[in-house]
């Protein structure tokens, strides 16, 4: 046994033996699974609402280790399993509810046309890849078919300009790190892929736009009138009688480049209420939102702003892998479940795939991930800081021009310097899991419900009518993050993971339990 284990096993009897473990293990279990929860010191008053008397005021020193604990409530599951799993469940009502409705969201729209589309990057330079023309498998998750050579028929291309071998032979595995790296790093246009990454977020805001003007067109053809509503300032307007709702998630390849996976269903619009979700007008169907969706990733392409490095910019469209599916809610391939799920899980990493993960980067700590001569990521972050550096800014277009003719400046200030900020994505830098306004519930709901179960959980009726007319007010203050010891790290994980297995074992019994009674 080493040292370290030997350490963190006598916190942890230190502690299981102190007469308020109990307590404190009932303190830790909001956080009980964190890896790094925050603590907290201050004051926790409770208030009446209708009159503001404080019925009771308790500072954090009376409670345990004299500090509030708080989950870190961190989305990456490579940061922290255990709020990740949380923040995925939420993730998978989020998407499910916008396909079958329920909590505040109506079943009618488990009716609407549905499509699930995946976005991907074009090519920047051939890659190592893994690809199996023909599955004989029984299931995807176990598949141990043979992949095809990796680019055998780059052989007549024989050497790249840099000498090197423009075909590769070999036959990847499924974690063979090799994968979505370049055949040559010199040939691959690492500050094309970086921009694109860059600028996916406004290539699908206008693919989406494009979608929409799409189905309009259909509907004027069609007959279909627009639709007058009333606006919130009481004006009255005439918008187009369909929108798309969607559901993002983003999901990055191994080669550094992001792709979307994304749910579009087909709503229709109320005249009476713009907020409500109500079904398309007749006669539009899943196949028309099928082409739309096609045409929109055919026509759309966005030009980059000028940049010192490359003045007319970069093209910044779809690749030619454009995979539309239909969603359907009984068993098959796709059904809502599959998919709520698939995105869940995407929602929860990040860059981990790739092989590479780190915090924001700084010019103090770029030098030890950037490198112009270094391997694939490498290069790739060398080119987010490198396009990114800063330029300077006038506050008139007239200075800025005339500072460019004597040589000082380029015209055009640098729109790209959000790429150093995000350098430790690789460029991109939205989230990995967004949707419309009408597409479904938000995270702020599910939060909220939660919060509101748990204070009402392990509470007797008394308690519960007291506290219902209370509200608590606390004033707190970041005293630091983390465990204090290994010890209560793996007492609280211990419990935390003990909890989580109570409530799988739970569900499978009230699942069998209500199958049961259907087959009797």
């Amino acid at each position: 046994m080493s040292t370290l284990t030997a350490g963190r096993d006598a916190q942890a009897l230190h502690r299981a033996a102190a007469p308020d473990y109990f307590g404190w293990l009932e303190h830790t279990r909001a956080a009980g699974g964190c890896t790094r929860p925050i603590r907290l010191t201050g004051t926790l008053t409770a208030v009446e609402p209708g009159t503001g008397r404080v019925l009771a005021e308790q500072h954090t020193d009376e409670l345990p280790d004299g500090t509030l604990y708080k989950a870190c409530g961190n989305r990456r599951a490579a940061q922290c399993p255990d709020c990740a799993w949380v923040y995925a469940g939420d993730a998978f009502q989020v998407v499910r509810c916008g396909l079958t409705g329920g909590k505040t969201i109506p079943a009618t729209v488990s009716a609407h046309p549905v499509v699930f589309a995946t976005f991907t990057a074009p090519s920047f330079g051939p890659v190592h890849h893994r690809h199996i023309p023909r599955h004989t498998c029984a299931t995807r998750r176990r598949c141990d078919c043979r992949p095809a050579p990796c680019r055998a028929r780059s052989t007549a291309a024989g050497t790249c300009p840099h000498g090197r071998p423009a075909a590769c032979f070999t036959r990847h595995d499924a974690e063979d790190p090799q994968l979505g790296r370049p055949l040559c790093l010199d040939c691959y246009d690492h500050d094309h892929q970086a921009v694109w990454n860059y600028s996916s977020g406004e290539l699908w805001r206008r693919t989406k736009q494009a979608i929409e003007r799409h189905l309009t067109a259909v509907c004027r053809r069609r007959g279909i009138s627009h639709v007058q509503v009333v606006a919130d300032s009481g004006r009255i307007r005439r918008v187009p009688p369909v929108r798309v709702s969607h559901g993002k998630a983003a999901e990055m390849q191994r080669r550094g480049a992001v792709h979307f996976h994304v749910l579009l269903r087909l709503d229709g619009v109320d005249p009476h209420d713009r907020h409500a979700l109500v079904p398309p007008p007749a006669g539009l169907t899943v196949d028309d939102l099928d082409a739309a969706v096609h045409a929109a990733t055919r026509q759309i392409t966005v030009t980059t702003p000028p940049h010192p490095d490359r003045p007319q910019g970069w093209p910044v469209a779809w690749g030619e892998q454009v995979d539309v599916r239909r969603i359907g809610t009984s068993d098959g391939d796709v059904t809502d479940a599959k998919v709520a799920a698939y995105l869940a899980k995407y929602a929860t990493k990040s860059t981990e795939v790739t092989g590479y993960c780190s915090t924001r980067l700084t010019p103090d700590t770029v030098d030890a991930y950037a490198d112009p001569e270094g391997d694939h990521l490498a290069r790739l972050i060398d080119a987010c800081w490198r396009l990114g550096r800063p330029t300077r800014h006038h506050t008139t277009r007239t200075a800025r021009k005339t500072e460019a003719r004597q040589g000082d400046l380029d015209p055009t200030p640098n729109e790209y310097a959000g790429l150093r900020r995000w350098a430790h994505m690789l460029g991109y830098g939205g989230h990995f899991l967004t949707k419309a306004r009408r597409y479904s519930v938000t995270f702020g709901l599910l939060r909220d419900t939660r919060a509101a179960y748990r204070r009402t959980e392990h509470a007797d009726t008394a308690d519960s009518d007291n506290a219902a007319g209370t509200v608590t007010v606390g004033t707190l203050a970041f005293v630091g993050s983390g465990w204090l010891t290994d010890g209560d790290a793996l007492l609280a994980h211990t419990a935390a993971a003990q909890r989580r297995e109570r409530q799988r074992v739970g569900r499978e019994e009230l699942a069998h339990e209500a199958w049961s009674g259907v087959a009797a």
